[in-house]
């Protein structure tokens, strides 16, 4: 290099041992300088080749729906395929069956329902997956408006002898506003169903909204046999075989195999050729642009109890869906994913670290992220690292509040959303209100419906041990 070079000539030239001496000194100086210069430079090429390949991997996305739609189960067997767990646990209101992983407070398990947001993290292939799982119940319909702020897809889950019912209208109007891309899953065809044609029309009717069938269903009820696969073109059958819970065989066909004949019923495999042929009048190619814009709803018939559709759907979903984007922060620019400073929310940009020093926007106030965990449910494990799209729990009581933002340097100092393990009452289970009356210090609790006052109740007392009395109040509304 040439300072090195120039540095050794007069080094040569030089009249006395200490004028070397110097000139010597100055040579390794600018030698180090450029040694630092260079691994600073690698280390900035490593770490931004690092973000763009972790980013690139993660899927995060929440599933909506009305109450027993088979949000849960759906949730259960999309673990089950993950290899997050080894056999699935059915929802059901006795004490004998296995309870779901994702419904893990015992009030959840008595009343067979969702009831909180669970975060669950699974690796399926190459792709590292946080699903989040929402309440259906109305009652927890804010827990699920926040959860949706914070997703990159949003799965909307039809019961299909039902169709679209009013919570999924709500739900699905939030996920608009948000601009997701929508991914329609069309469950419980070990039902009797309705025609797939007529769930066309009701998302149509309904939202607006066109969409693409990926796979087509082969009967419903106890006639449902298996899907065909509209990208290959194949039929896919499943075995009933294997022990409840755990994963089913599937064997696949071609349309115009002659064995279909022996494995499904003449007018099903009738209607199935109709059908296809139907499909392709319809449209044969799908936009993936606009699924991304959430134009178009890519759809999906399973049943989630049977895993009838389930990893087709999964495998489909990780191939279109949107991977962690930009944030857009009030006042500011946005912020990448893969930018070098780290911004948290429940999903964040940058690279997370351990025991890294973080500043809450709100407060200015600088706290240490020492005990950072992954949640499973309600398991909770250590974490070293994060990117963006992972969801990691944050225990600091009293520095952060819904709706914070924590980042380091000076990006991110707009309002995202963020989730925390405060408090019951400061994680939003419930909203807190006081009178104006200044001699009145008893909090009022406001919710959006009464199955909200006895879950904070029987978490009081179980998380607590606190026993507690409410009082109900001549008021429903707070303006």
């Amino acid at each position: 290099m040439e300072p090195v070079a120039e540095a050794f000539d007069d080094l040569a030239e030089a009249d006395s041992l200490a004028e070397a001496d110097d000139l010597a000194e100055d040579m390794s100086a600018e030698a180090a300088a450029e040694k630092s210069a260079l691994s600073k430079a690698e280390a900035a090429k490593k770490l931004d080749a690092e973000l763009k390949e972790e980013v690139a991997r993660r899927r995060n996305f929440a599933i909506i729906s009305h109450p027993d739609a088979g949000k849960t189960t759906l949730t259960e067997k999309l673990l089950l395929f993950g290899g997050a767990i080894h056999e699935a646990g059915e929802v059901k209101a006795r004490r004998a069956a296995k309870s779901a992983t994702s419904d893990w407070m015992e009030l959840e398990k008595q009343r067979g329902i969702s009831i909180s947001s669970t975060a669950l993290t699974f690796a399926y292939k190459n792709s590292q997956v946080n699903l989040l799982d929402t309440p259906g119940h109305q009652d927890f319909s804010e827990d699920t408006y926040r959860t949706l702020a914070a997703a990159d897809n949003a799965v909307m889950l039809v019961d299909g002898a039902k169709g679209i019912e009013a919570q999924t209208k709500k739900l699905f109007e939030v996920a608009r506003m948000r601009n997701l891309p929508i991914f329609t899953v069309v469950n419980k065809l070990d039902r009797p169903s309705l025609n797939g044609f007529e769930i066309i029309e009701q998302l149509e009717k309904e939202f607006g909204l066109p969409s693409y069938p990926i796979n087509w269903p082969i009967g419903s009820g106890d006639r449902f046999c298996g899907i065909y696969h509209r990208p290959t073109q194949k039929v896919l059958i499943y075995s009933r075989t294997g022990a409840k819970g755990s994963k089913g065989e599937t064997k696949e066909y071609d349309l115009d195999d002659a064995e279909l004949e022996n494995l499904i019923e003449p007018d099903l495999l009738e209607q199935l050729h109709e059908d296809v042929e139907l499909l392709e009048v319809l449209g044969d190619e799908l936009d993936k642009e606009a699924v991304l814009r959430g134009e178009v709803t890519p759809m999906f018939f399973t049943s989630a109890m049977s895993n009838f559709g389930v990893e087709p759907f999964l495998e489909e979903f990780l191939k279109m869906s949107a991977r962690p984007g930009e944030a857009k922060v009030r006042g500011g620019p946005a912020v990448a994913p893969t930018s070098t400073q780290f911004s948290g929310l429940v999903f964040g940009e940058g690279k997370f670290e351990k025991g890294m020093k973080v500043k809450v926007s709100r407060t200015g106030r600088v706290v240490t992220l020492s005990s950072p965990q992954r949640l499973f449910a309600n398991e909770r494990s250590t974490v070293l690292e994060g990117f963006a799209g992972d969801v990691i729990g944050l225990t600091n009581p009293g520095a952060f509040a819904i709706g914070d933002t924590l980042c380091r340097g000076a990006q991110a100092q707009g309002t995202f959303a963020i989730g925390d393990t405060l408090c019951l009452l400061g994680e939003g289970a419930v909203q807190v209100l006081y009178s104006t009356d200044e001699y009145r210090q008893d909090p009022i609790l406001a919710a959006v419906g009464n199955l909200q006052y006895e879950v904070v109740q029987y978490r009081m007392k179980s998380e607590y041990n606190v026993d507690t009395e409410l009082e109900p109040m001549s008021y429903t509304l707070a303006r």
